[in-house]
């Protein structure tokens, strides 16, 4: 089953390409972080009890206010209120030292909490026959994901202004600090456009959404033509039916995706011992 990591930065169309990959013709099983990362700080879970430990104390608005009287209690009443996100989101996005901190805190919560809901569905979706599955992963170079993906899509876009144009007429209560932090916090989009491209072909893709929803199709389209050609029904089908055979070629897969991230580590490195 090949692994294809979907990635970008915020406001650039990954949920848009997501949603695309989900439904007919492809109707590809989508593993969402975010989704999964809101699940596992629901009241009452451990990452919702770690956070309010953690931040509680130093942000009053960490927890929404609680609901009215009058209306009917909902399933989480009784473990807690639910987390104020975009409080918490104002708490960690940002370039200052505090701020950086305090992100490194909030995904040392949340990250291993999601990791296993993940492993979790790509087993579930290996074991139902599906040639792919999606990981809609944010932050997936920085999270480590890279060496377990065949196949990495970066959706991204050329402006910085576009990004924050789309960002703050989606998200309207967003000051445009608030959305330069957020922009910011997620890394330089091209970057890991130029990234993904090391990989080489058929293992990184950039899809660069400058333009309209009719343009995103037509390049997904023309990215899926060419990434079923690479990997046929029939083989999909024989790793299915072969699991020692998936073992051994994923192993192989691993090792020369974990082979070209520690190059582009080194690279990088290097770059900045320079400067």
């Amino acid at each position: 089953m090949l692994l294809l990591g979907l990635t970008g930065s915020i406001a650039t169309g990954k949920s848009t390409v997501s949603s695309l990959l989900s439904h007919p013709p492809y109707s590809l099983p989508v593993v969402d972080a975010d989704l999964l990362a809101r699940k596992v700080v629901e009241p009452g879970t451990a990452g919702y009890n770690a956070i309010v430990r953690y931040f509680g104390s130093t942000t009053p608005d960490l927890l929404l206010p609680p609901s009215d009287p009058s209306s009917a209690p909902n399933s989480s009443s009784s473990k807690g209120r639910p987390l104020n996100r975009p409080a918490l989101g104002r708490r960690v996005f940002g370039t200052s030292e505090d701020r950086i901190r305090d992100r490194k805190v909030l995904n040392g919560i949340v990250h291993p909490a999601v990791r296993k809901e993940m492993y979790k569905r790509m087993v579930w979706a290996y074991l139902r026959g599906h040639w792919a599955v999606v990981l809609d992963v944010p932050l997936l170079f920085e999270s480590g994901w890279e060496r377990y993906c065949g196949t990495i899509l970066v959706v991204a876009v050329s402006d910085p202004a576009t990004q924050m144009r789309r960002l703050r007429e989606r998200d309207s209560h967003l000051s445009e600090e608030d959305a330069r932090n957020r922009v910011l916090s997620q890394g330089d989009v091209r970057e890991k456009a130029r990234r993904v491209v090391r990989r080489g072909s058929g293992r990184g893709v950039v899809i660069w959404n400058d333009g309209g929803k009719d343009d995103l199709k037509r390049d997904v389209d023309r990215m899926m033509e060419e990434l079923r050609r690479s990997s046929p029904k029939w083989w999909s089908w024989l790793l299915w039916a072969c699991p020692p055979l998936a073992g051994m070629v994923g192993l192989i897969s691993w090792w020369r995706m974990r082979k070209a991230q520690l190059q582009w580590e080194e690279e990088k490195r290097r770059e900045k011992a320079k400067l």
